[in-house]
């Protein structure tokens, strides 16, 4: 259940909008500011095909509704990449929630849906979104062309797209239903956390549920847009830029009436690369490293050995206050 004492601001406040068919320079500070200032944006006029959009959200309905031993037949044993419920990492932590999880590299898990042909249609529009983005951040912040994008244009980038299913009330995982009284309609559906990759992209269907934690440490509710995707910045780029950006913390919240889908392309460089502060950052911020360089395959496991809600960066810091 939600803790009573995290107070929750206004809907959407200070969440920047960006249409991305403004002129080219102007869409690349904003960018820049939205992850300076917050680390969470939306953008409009994206340039996916909204058939697509459609395609991927009604597949996944579609298997949502399945009954529960045909979803669980898609879950190799010990493969990360299947579906799932419930537990969220591999530490204790769960949420109200049901999912998919796919390798955008590896097709042998996706073979396996009736609807492959209709993610893999998604995973090559978002990710195509997520380069440009990551373009226009770079000549925003003045660094060299397709320093952030080409991590994850890379044919052995390890990116990830996850799609999630919140289910109402009547349906939870717990057993707990709206006839009990004494079960807040609030639950935490997916926890605390910031996202360990470089840039996340993400849409949901018309039902609310996300909040993302401001600089005052107070959670902002995302008003639903089906039209929007919503963008985070993740540690890598937090690392990237030496602090500039803000890798900003978010979760989900069920609130029992209706059905939540969410769907997820996590902006991942192969396991090999190397991840630290641009030289060129360092520079311009006129301060010391403030992270040491690692690889993101030593970052991965150290992430996923760790508890959703702790915090990551600070192990990787130079120096430690």
């Amino acid at each position: 259940m939600v803790k009573g004492s995290q107070k929750i601001v206004a809907v959407d406040q200070d969440i920047p909008i960006i249409d991305m068919s403004q002129e080219r320079s102007q869409v690349s500070m904003q960018i820049v500011k939205a992850c300076e200032t917050l680390g969470f944006f939306k953008v409009i006029n994206h340039g996916v095909d909204q058939t697509t959009i459609s395609r991927m959200e009604q597949e996944s309905i579609n298997f949502f509704a399945k009954p529960a031993h045909e979803k669980k037949s898609v879950r190799p044993v010990n493969q990360p990449f299947r579906y799932g419920f419930r537990d969220i990492g591999l530490n204790g932590d769960s949420g109200e929630v049901e999912y998919l999880l796919f390798h955008t590299n590896d097709p042998a898990f996706r073979s396996q849906l009736s609807f492959s042909s209709t993610v893999n249609c998604y995973i090559e529009a978002v990710k195509q979104l997520a380069r440009e983005i990551l373009d226009l951040t770079a000549e925003g912040l003045h660094v060299p062309p397709h320093s952030f994008s080409r991590l994850i244009s890379s044919v052995d980038s390890d990116s990830v797209l996850r799609v999630n299913h919140y289910p109402p009330s009547d349906q939870f995982f717990g057993g707990a239903n709206l006839s009990d009284k004494s079960v807040s309609l609030t639950r935490v559906g997916f926890g605390e956390h910031t996202d360990p990759q470089i840039l996340t992209v993400l849409r949901s269907n018309g039902v609310g549920g996300l909040q993302v934690s401001n600089s005052d440490g107070m959670w902002v509710s995302v008003s639903p847009d089906p039209s929007a995707f919503c963008v985070n910045v993740g540690d890598l780029l937090q690392v990237m830029t030496n602090g500039r950006f803000i890798s900003v913390r978010h979760r989900a919240l069920t609130y029992g009436e209706e059905s939540r889908l969410s769907t997820a392309y996590f902006a991942g460089p192969p396991l090999q690369a190397k991840i630290g502060p641009l030289s060129a950052m360092v520079t311009m911020m006129n301060q010391p490293r403030l992270y040491q360089t690692f690889t993101w395959g030593e970052y991965k496991k150290l992430a996923y050995s760790l508890r959703l809600e702790d915090s990551r960066l600070d192990m990787f810091r130079t120096c430690k206050d």
